[in-house]
């Protein structure tokens, strides 16, 4: 198909199925269908391992916003889908400029829709969809529509006759969605990507070319051996005051008792946003001693060892704050936001073990950067398909101190449990709360359900 006919298809497919409509269901099925016929539209040499991935995580999260609808879900259906078109239309394009191309086209589309030559392809003579469209459809709907209007002012009978056929009908609707699908679809299909973002490109090889490996100094006003020597005396200073750093983390972590959950709570909040920031500055400081030549220097192995004693330490510091928030939860129970902790420290420590690897096998800048945007991609696709809610109120409902009403207000996805508990419990008002919601669910129309409200059944005890 030619990039107006996909446009025009993309722009009848959200009219046809957010026409009103909520955001639920038929956002999973049009993630289906924009995958399915990217792959289609692949070139078959273009149909690389990593896009056949893409494709199922495309797809898998199509199903993950179909069944919760919640906003992990949408960001997940949302990068997966473009990750897809883009890995499928220049696949040696380096990940981490996908980010520019996308912010490049979401805010160049007013400029770039009146090139029509670039994705408007004009139909050979005799034929072509466009102007089958115009013949047969937009022309004749267009006369249909002024005269109607002109008769329908001229006689009241025939004015009345058309006013009693009470046709649920909003064009106004149809011409928000037809917008919104055009912005959409061009942006999806029509996607450019100029000149010096492919320049960038060379720039975010994982290895380094024979010329960079080069020694060169970064400061005119330092030579390399002076370099090298700060660095070893930066890192190993560093590794001192890291070490009496961790000691007095830990002393005051498993040795000071906090009894209120105030300060529990504002000891943890204190101690991860140090560790975050810690490990963000370790990897900056690395980066800037570990890049071009001078990661060939090989008068520089005390100090390739240093920095990797910091990057260990940096290690135990995360095992530390993952300690610190466990402790957190055994005293006061899950939360989202204590889960998010986790994930944060995750990320921190995936971080160091890309800065590792980069230093011992000698790797760019840029290598780091690519890893951390699929480990990133990673992260919200498992977000995405775990039921957080359902996994915080059945870890939290074993606790003597089971706070149900903000269990019911504040956390998603758990009227199964909660059901289950109100039954046991005799909590009639929760029971018939949680009715209420799940029944109000179950009776949007088709493209409005919520897939995960589907399977509770109301009428009977639900156990998990």
């Amino acid at each position: 198909m030619k990039k107006h006919h996909l446009i025009f298809i993309t722009v009848l497919a959200i009219i046809v199925l957010f026409y009103k409509e909520y955001v639920a269901l038929n956002l999973g099925i049009f993630g289906i269908f924009l995958s399915i016929l990217t792959f289609a539209q692949t070139k078959s040499e273009f149909r690389t391992k990593s896009f056949l991935t893409l494709f199922v995580t495309s797809i898998f999260s199509s199903f993950a916003f179909a069944w919760f609808g919640d906003a992990i879900s949408f960001v997940s259906v949302f990068v997966s889908v473009f990750l897809l078109r883009f890995k499928g239309t220049y696949p040696k394009l380096k990940p981490f400029l996908y980010i520019e191309v996308l912010l490049f086209n979401l805010f160049s589309f007013l400029g770039r829709v009146f090139y029509t030559e670039q994705w408007f392809e004009k139909p050979k003579e005799g034929g072509g969809f466009g102007k089958k469209l115009i013949t047969f459809i937009l022309i004749p709907g267009i006369l249909i529509t002024i005269f109607l209007c002109i008769y329908s002012a001229g006689s009241s009978h025939f004015d009345q006759f058309f006013s009693e056929m009470k046709l649920d009908f909003s064009f106004f609707d149809i011409i928000i969605l037809a917008v919104i699908g055009f912005y959409v679809g061009f942006i999806f299909w029509n996607f450019g990507v100029e000149r010096f973002i492919f320049k960038q490109n060379r720039f975010l090889n994982d290895d380094f070319s024979g010329l960079i490996k080069i020694q060169r100094p970064t400061f005119s006003f330092l030579d390399i051996d002076s370099e090298r020597t700060s660095g070893l005396i930066s890192f190993s200073a560093l590794n001192i005051l890291l070490l009496v750093f961790i000691a007095t983390y830990n002393y005051e972590q498993f040795f000071e008792v906090t009894k209120s959950a105030d300060g529990l709570s504002a000891e943890t909040h204190e101690r991860v946003n140090a560790v975050i920031m810690s490990i963000v500055m370790a990897i900056l400081v690395i980066l800037f001693y570990f890049k071009r030549g001078f990661n060939f220097d090989e008068n520089a192995k005390s100090l390739k060892i240093s920095a990797k004693i910091w990057i260990v330490l940096n290690a135990v510091l995360v095992i530390s704050a993952s300690l610190k928030n466990s402790e957190y939860i055994i005293n006061f129970g899950l939360t989202y936001k204590r889960l998010g902790v986790y994930a944060f420290l995750t990320m921190a420590l995936i971080g160091l073990i890309f800065t590792f690897i980069k230093i011992q096998n000698r790797k760019t800048n840029a290598f780091l950067f690519n890893r951390m945007f699929w480990a990133s991609y990673g992260l919200i696709l498992v977000c995405s398909y775990v039921n957080w809610g359902g996994i915080i109120t059945s870890n939290n409902i074993k606790r003597k101190d089971f706070a149900d009403n903000y269990h019911l207000v504040s956390i998603s996805y758990n009227e199964k449990i909660l059901l289950d508990y109100a039954e046991k419990t005799g909590n009639s008002e929760m029971k018939n709360q949680l009715k209420e919601r799940i029944e109000s669910y179950q009776k949007e129309t088709f493209l409005s359900k919520i897939l995960y409200y589907e399977t509770i059944n109301i009428e009977k005890p639900n156990r998990q």
